[in-house]
């Protein structure tokens, strides 16, 4: 028997933990943290459920280990094993046959994680001619991105240091369940301390149940919010004047902007009181340094979410709190090769681009908002990705698979993601899956997307990969380490799907590198740093530099990367694009006789990651059920009970979950988010149970009503009602099922 130990990395999150493996004849035997290596602290991932749940995800008897072809009817989950090469050939020639028929444009993406890498499918999808890779970008990671790249001229950092930060605001963020690892952490030390700890969430969160000072606002008005603090800070002149006069633009224009946004008209928007309004505003501007960290919570409220965005960057711009230790800093470009420069989207043709779904109405989330940013950032030869800024509003690829309009996509590559259960509209998707002539899923367990697949191929995962994380390349960090063992069965990683199937596209001088590895030399290659070298530490992280914008001035450029060459209260480039360049609360549907509540969709709880590891025992728990939240008071004037089946209505769908009582602003039901059930069969018509507790069936991405800015749509504001559900034949929960093998 041969033993070795080796560094590895988790996978089960984009935290990446450092782990220590014992390997026996190539098998993993044992794991255990690596205090030597990020998060530098074995408790927290000893603490970590998914940590523990690594063996069994690496040797899950559920696990995708070869090749699959679909056998049967789409949807009948029949398959037949198949070689590698049988299938990638297969797919390189039907979709080389859909370009000619179709266009390039007929080939459509959807991304997800927490096992894939984004930078091969971006470089593909460029190479082959398409716009049509879809993401959660628009309601996850692309409104802070772009917003205060609008602002600073980049994305920021956000810093919490006990001995530093002097006050800290959690805006829509839950880290007691979203993160659970050192951020997570670093809250805890922080809230140690005394010093002012504000969350702003309608629910009454683990993270919430630290502090006094929670605020519980009526969902979808963060932006009045924002401006209500605004409004204060302004009229007592708690902000550093000289700061602003020297480095901020438009204040004259943002203090009239405010001066109707009086602590008791906000109150009246927001459900707060003015105590509240003014109190926050006061504990964050009078802190030498303050941190707003903020969360999906307001990436989700549709046209809202860039204004409350926009209402935060201007907060920390007037306060002083950008590239300010304890506060936060200007992000820096990679230093070793960029997500932009891997991407390669200068190979896109402009005819591709201007191909892009709702080019028309959307002012930035397109390759034309992508160039004017891009003209300002390059003053400090900085360069955001392309793809992730660019990706396609969903709910016009769903409908151009079933419509044709204004182009059929007729073929769809699924990577570590399931559409079905986590994007807007369930049964729009389920019905446009099941449309297209060609649909591959990369994954590593079943799912109701698989189901509907016609070629299914195994993706490796944690442990057997290698991993590195680089914020897609708006900040000069990496973090990562080396696989454990080499993939087990016939698994691969998924730049191997990828860079095969380009060779089989005729873009063979596009993809110089045999394997991930390879690549990752290249990428570390300007530090002076080989992959293996790297993994000695797995992190490259250089301390931040402070106050940019004076040595940036010293050099003759602008201190922040924007049209006027400061922090942008008022934006000249969304004024260029015909958008609001001040911070506004935008009015937005509200109850109604028939749907007299608000809905909350999207809640996360450990040990979760939106619809993965649903396959693993040692992550369920007895008795867990798919929740809808709502307060006593709510409950109580619906005549409704803890643990009662009920039902939860929007316009667009209805659906099923189990009743709980919690503290949270009445009037408002938040629902449990990514719930299906794999133990039920994966053939149509159940899916795994895909429509049964599923909170986007009660959701719509319709572009019609979406934000013009970024195509947006709500999960986080839309009016529903709850009532009693007729006792069906089974309750829903992880661990009730009966058990059946998927073919």
């Amino acid at each position: 028997m041969k033993h070795r130990t080796t560094k590895t990395n988790c996978r089960l999150c984009s935290y990446l933990c450092g782990l220590e493996a014992q390997i026996v004849d190539e098998q993993v035997v044992s794991l255990k943290p690596d205090p030597s290596r990020y998060p530098y602290d074995s408790g927290i991932v000893k603490g970590c459920a998914r940590f523990h749940s690594n063996l069994e995800f690496l040797n899950h008897p559920e696990r995708i280990n070869y090749p699959l072809k679909r056998a049967g009817k789409r949807g009948e989950n029949r398959w037949q094993r198949i070689s590698w090469d049988q299938a990638l050939d297969e797919i390189g020639s039907e979709l080389l046959r859909l370009r000619e028929d179709f266009g390039a444009e007929t080939l459509s993406t959807s991304i997800g994680g927490p096992h894939t890498t984004f930078w091969p499918l971006h470089r593909f999808m460029n190479l082959f001619g398409s716009p049509n890779n879809v993401g959660i970008g628009q309601i996850c990671w692309n409104p802070s991105i772009w917003v205060n790249s609008l602002t600073f001229g980049w994305p920021l950092e956000n810093e919490i240091d006990p001995e530093t930060t002097e006050c800290v605001i959690l805006w829509g963020v839950n880290p007691a369940e979203s993160d659970n690892s050192l951020f997570w952490r670093q809250v805890l030390a922080y809230n140690r301390t005394g010093k002012p700890l504000v969350v702003i969430d309608p629910r009454k969160t683990r993270t919430a149940r630290l502090t006094k000072h929670w605020l519980a606002p009526i969902p979808g008005t963060d932006a009045a919010f924002a401006l209500g603090m605004l409004h204060v800070i302004i009229d007592e002149k708690l902000y550093p004047q000289q700061f602003v006069e020297s480095w901020c633009h438009g204040f004259e224009q943002l203090k009239q902007q405010v001066a109707d946004y009086t602590p008791e008209h906000v109150a009246q928007i927001t459900g707060l009181t003015e105590k509240q309004i003014i109190e926050t505003a006061k504990l964050y501007a009078r802190a030498n340094s303050a941190s707003i960290f903020h969360g999906r919570g307001i990436d989700q409220i549709g046209a809202n979410s860039v204004q409350v965005h926009r209402g935060i960057a201007c907060l920390k711009g007037l306060t002083g709190n950008i590239d300010h230790p304890g506060a936060s800093h200007l992000s820096g470009m990679p230093e070793y090769v960029p997500e932009i420069d891997l991407e390669r989207s200068d190979f896109l043709p402009p005819k591709q681009r201007n191909k892009q779904l709702g080019r028309e109405k959307l002012k930035l989330q397109t390759f034309d908002g992508y160039k004017r940013l891009t003209r300002y950032t390059m003053q400090h030869n900085k360069q955001l990705p392309v793809r992730y800024l660019t990706s396609a509003q969903p709910n016009l690829v769903w409908r151009a698979m079933l419509e044709s309009q204004p182009y059929p996509i007729r073929a769809m590559v699924v990577s570590g993601s399931n559409p079905l259960i986590c994007q807007a509209d369930s049964q729009l998707i389920g019905k446009a899956l099941k449309s297209l002539d060609l649909l591959v899923a990369l994954e590593l367990f079943p799912n109701s997307v698989t189901a509907l697949a016609d070629y299914v191929l195994p993706m490796a995962g944690s442990l057997e990969r290698p991993v590195l994380q680089t914020n897609a390349g708006v900040a000069n960090i990496a973090y990562g380490g080396p696989e454990a063992i080499k993939p087990l069965h016939e698994r691969r990683c998924d730049y191997d799907f990828w860079r095969e199937l380009g060779l089989r596209c005729n873009q063979q001088e596009h993809w110089p590198w045999k394997d991930f590895t390879a690549s990752l030399d290249d990428i570390l290659a300007p530090l002076n740093l080989t992959w293996e070298a790297f993994c000695e530490t797995g992190l490259y992280a250089p301390p931040p530099k402070y106050h940019k914008y004076e040595s940036y001035q010293k050099n003759g450029q602008p201190g922040f990367a924007t049209p006027s060459g400061k922090i942008e209260l008022y934006s000249e480039l969304l004024d260029q694009i015909g958008s609001s360049p001040l911070p506004v609360h935008q009015t937005q549907p509200g109850p109604s006789t028939e749907f007299p509540l608000l809905l909350i969709t999207g809640g996360r709880k450990q040990p979760h990651w939106a619809s993965s590891f649903r396959w693993l025992e040692t992550l369920k728990k007895p008795g867990t059920v798919p929740q809808a939240e709502i307060s006593q008071a709510t409950a109580e004037a619906l005549g409704l009970d803890e643990g009662q089946q009920v039902i939860v209505q929007t316009p667009h769908g209805k659906t099923t979950f189990t009743l709980s009582i919690a503290t949270m602003k009445d009037d408002v039901v938040s629902v449990d988010y990514g719930w299906w059930f794999p133990e039920q069969p994966l053939s149509e018509p159940e899916l795994g149970w895909a429509f049964e507790a599923n909170a986007n069936n009660l959701t719509t991405a319709s572009f019609e009503t979406s934000d013009p800015i970024l195509g947006q749509w709500i999960y986080n504001r839309i009016p529903c009602s709850i009532y009693p559900a007729i006792q069906e034949q089974h309750t829903v929960t992880e661990t009730n099922h009966h058990k059946q093998v998927p073919a």
